[in-house]
């Protein structure tokens, strides 16, 4: 079944070099005036080893692409910019020892990059008492946030709760009778199953078939199986189990169409290959069709060629730096100012599919997630795709969600 239109670390060489030759991840000649004004720390606490590494060190290098370009113009009200970077190693220790050296050593401004549920657990609470705004990559767990954060935003995937309506609308535009997913057993994946389960309860004419297969999996048949004859597979959550659930499901006969949550494309598209056309689809923040996002794209893998191609990670790891240096721009290097500007204002980054605002506790305000199908090249120029010869193509947007409100 094809869908149709309807509405490993990179080196850390190549980041000094990409930054201006700083060991510190951010200084500049270019601003040799405000030589003496002490630099603006931003963290990046990520996942550079373990499970979620595809992720960050997409997200590490948009910060530094971005960390560049405003230091070249000199940074920021005379003050250069610093990325002060630690490996979470995808885990919740490795997430607070992280978190706890950026703020408590480094002294950064504000964290960005936190993939894993987990390590978001983890340190949205740590992030709350320091009173240090933390920036999530993915860590999609509904938990994550309570009523009263101040300093924990979202950055791109909305929590689990509000991810089952796409699911849901797309199920229904392509006319589907049964929808199986596949989940991680952890965090994001329980939450994930449950806001499948809650969004499916007592939709009539469809059935919901959830298998949970523990983090490490690499053999998915046993799952697909159990599946059954199902008109859409849903896989989430198993780095990088989406393309070798995709890859699989070829090899038992299965046609349904595959959607992922929030994975890189590079990954599906090394695992899955030539399968994965017209098959695959994923929801992203990126809008691939936008000249602001190939212009970006374009400028990033000039500088990154060994990453094969802009990810949604990337373009998060972007705005994060964008948004954080507006703020200081405005209220200066205070992270509780730097909250405060936060929540008070509308960000529109280029490659976005929608604008950035948050509600007081830190969810997306009506983000509109986009609907993106892999297929096969060329892509539009060879300077967009260093990674092979595919391309993702938009084909639908969502309906502007409405944010989760924890209990």
């Amino acid at each position: 079944m094809r869908f149709r239109l309807f509405a490993a670390v990179a080196a850390v060489a190549s980041l000094v070099a990409a930054l201006g030759g700083s060991s510190a991840f951010g200084g500049s000649s270019a601003a040799s005036g405000s030589a003496a004004a002490s630099p603006v720390k931003l963290g990046v606490l990520t996942s550079l080893t373990g499970n979620f590494a595809p992720w960050g060190i997409q997200f590490r290098a948009g910060a530094a692409l971005a960390v560049n370009e405003i230091n070249r113009k000199g940074g920021v009200n005379g003050r250069l910019l610093n990325l002060s970077v630690a490996d979470d190693q995808s885990i919740p220790n490795g997430g607070i020892d992280g978190f706890r050296k950026l703020t408590q050593e480094s002294n950064v401004v504000s964290v960005g990059g936190v993939v894993g549920s987990n390590v978001g657990l983890a340190t949205g609470r740590l992030a709350e008492q320091a009173q240090v705004p933390l920036f999530l990559l993915r860590a999609g767990d509904d938990t994550i946030l309570t009523l009263q954060s101040r300093y924990t935003f979202r950055t791109c995937l909305p929590p689990a709760q509000e991810d089952g309506p796409p699911i849901l609308d797309l199920a229904q535009s392509r006319g589907v009778k049964s929808v199986g997913a596949i989940v991680a057993d952890y965090a994001w994946g329980q939450a994930f199953k449950r806001a499948l389960q809650d969004t499916f309860q007592g939709v009539s004419g469809i059935k919901l078939n959830v298998q949970v297969a523990p983090l490490p999996t690499t053999d998915f048949t046993p799952y697909l199986r159990a599946l059954g004859n199902v008109g859409m597979i849903v896989a989430t959550g198993h780095p990088p189990g989406g393309g070798a659930i995709l890859a699989q499901a070829g090899q038992l006969g299965m046609k349904a169409p595959v959607i992922g949550a929030y994975s890189p494309f590079t990954l599906t598209a090394k695992a899955a290959g030539s399968s994965a056309y017209g098959r695959w689809a994923d929801f992203k923040c990126m809008n691939v069709g936008s000249k602001a996002y190939r212009a970006l794209a374009t400028r990033y893998l000039r500088t990154f060629p060994q990453n094969g191609f802009f990810e949604d990670e990337a373009l998060q790891g972007y705005a994060y730096v964008k948004i954080v240096a507006e703020a200081v721009g405005k209220v200066g290097s205070d992270p509780k100012k730097i909250a405060a500007y936060v929540h008070a204002n509308t960000f529109n980054i280029p490659g976005y599919g929608f604008p950035l605002k948050w509600t007081a506790w830190g969810e997306m305000v009506g983000p509109t997630p986009i609907l993106t199908v892999l297929t096969k090249g060329p892509p539009p120029n060879a300077a967009l795709n260093k990674a092979g010869d595919w391309w993702p193509r938009v084909l639908a947007k969502s309906k502007p969600l409405t944010p989760y409100r924890p209990g």
